[in-house]
């Protein structure tokens, strides 16, 4: 839900693009099921009528050259052994699969990084997602209700 914010102009879009050009590439990760969600919400906001064919295709390019084909973006494999460690994170926070797959990762992913003293923020506007992973210790940003002052400092956190 954050990541879609790049490339069609919503609230938290200019946050977005803020932290697209104040992090490099190569720390910046997505999930590839989710990326396919943000695919999933440029049709959804294209059978709508709120992205015109013509900004539709250009969300898909942009996207793909930003995130997909970029080198130094981190694409993660949801792979089953993911999957299957998800279904309690299910239950235990009443989220939908594909938010549990990345909450569970996001948590193996921030454990290896505080482990070189760094740390992971999980940008999403999905406030139940979001509820969650506070709730299992991440910083979280929401694009839609935070600061870029709040961003800024997440920013200098994470490093």
């Amino acid at each position: 839900s954050g990541l879609a914010k790049r490339y069609s102009s919503e609230v938290g879009t200019p946050l977005v693009n803020y932290l697209f050009a104040n992090v490099t590439s190569n720390r910046m990760m997505c999930l590839t099921i989710g990326a396919c969600e943000v695919v999933w919400i440029f049709v959804r906001k294209r059978n709508r009528g709120d992205l015109t064919s013509t900004a539709f295709n250009q969300a898909i390019v942009d996207f793909q050259t930003e995130v997909i084909n970029a080198d130094g973006f981190t694409l993660i494999s949801a792979e089953d052994e993911l999957v299957i460690a998800s279904f309690d994170l299910i239950e235990e926070h009443s989220i939908n699969s594909t938010d549990a797959i990345l909450l569970n990762s996001a948590l193996n992913i921030a454990a290896d990084l505080r482990h070189a003293g760094n740390d992971l923020v999980v940008v999403a506007a999905d406030e139940r997602l979001l509820r969650a992973a506070r709730a299992e210790g991440l910083e979280t940003f929401n694009p839609e209700k935070d600061s870029q002052a709040e961003l800024e400092t997440l920013l200098t956190y994470s490093r």
